[in-house]
């Protein structure tokens, strides 16, 4: 999953990317409100962490932008405003969720899965697809609870493709998904990592679960064809 860090504080965007990242997000920070709005309306995020107290630009007015802009990207605020009428602004601005300064790494992570679970309509932290059962709190897979070896990327690719099932999903979505800014999109990389999940997948359930559908993308089957 992509996130998207607007955060004055270098020292402390740099930190939380770095815990983030080790808990397997994908993460791109600014340091100034004009470039964070710029990067959250021209790429597609899986949550935004949003600091209030900006240099140049106020996170509420990035916020209601977002918004007005027709941006439903989940918005966790994150500041060291604690008062309830700047809360109750920016949840009724469409935040999604608020959390004060200081914080723990933990908390801030299960509020972005949580975010983002309710996003997508799911209550349960388990993303279960026919034999498939995908734990994005754990980052494991099994298939009728016998576990399935992923590495991190293959991980990532189904977690993905998992969150938006039953759609058809293109590769290029993927890659802006599970890769930061810095990713190459013409490097042949992420062909191998789909090739390699999609066997490992088929040889788990005894089935081909993950599928291309020629033009338009990958598709994970919940049943046999």
């Amino acid at each position: 999953m992509r996130l998207l860090i607007i955060e004055d504080d270098k020292l402390l965007a740099l930190s939380m990317k770095k815990g983030l990242e080790k808990y397997g997000f994908y993460v791109d920070i600014s340091n100034v409100g004009m470039d964070g709005e710029e990067k959250a309306y021209s790429n597609e995020y899986d949550a935004i962490l949003l600091d209030l107290n900006l240099p140049d630009k106020d996170g509420t007015e990035i916020l209601q932008f977002l918004r007005e802009s027709g941006i439903q990207t989940p918005v966790l605020i994150i500041t060291a405003r604690d008062e309830i009428e700047e809360r109750a602004l920016g949840l009724d601005l469409g935040a999604d969720d608020y959390i004060t300064k200081p914080f723990q790494l933990l908390e801030l992570r299960a509020r972005i899965q949580a975010v983002i679970r309710r996003f997508h309509g799911r209550t349960s932290p388990v993303i279960s697809i026919g034999e498939l059962s995908i734990n994005p709190s754990t980052r494991t897979v099994t298939v009728n609870a016998t576990p399935v070896e992923l590495t991190p990327k293959e991980f990532d690719i189904l977690e993905y493709l998992a969150q938006r099932h039953p759609a058809v999903t293109t590769a290029e979505q993927v890659a802006e998904h599970i890769y930061d800014e810095t990713f190459d999109p013409s490097s042949s990389i992420l062909r191998v990592h789909f090739s390699r999940l999609k066997r490992k997948l088929a040889d788990a359930c005894g089935r081909e679960v993950l599928q291309n559908i020629r033009g338009k993308g990958y598709w994970l089957c919940e049943q046999e064809n």
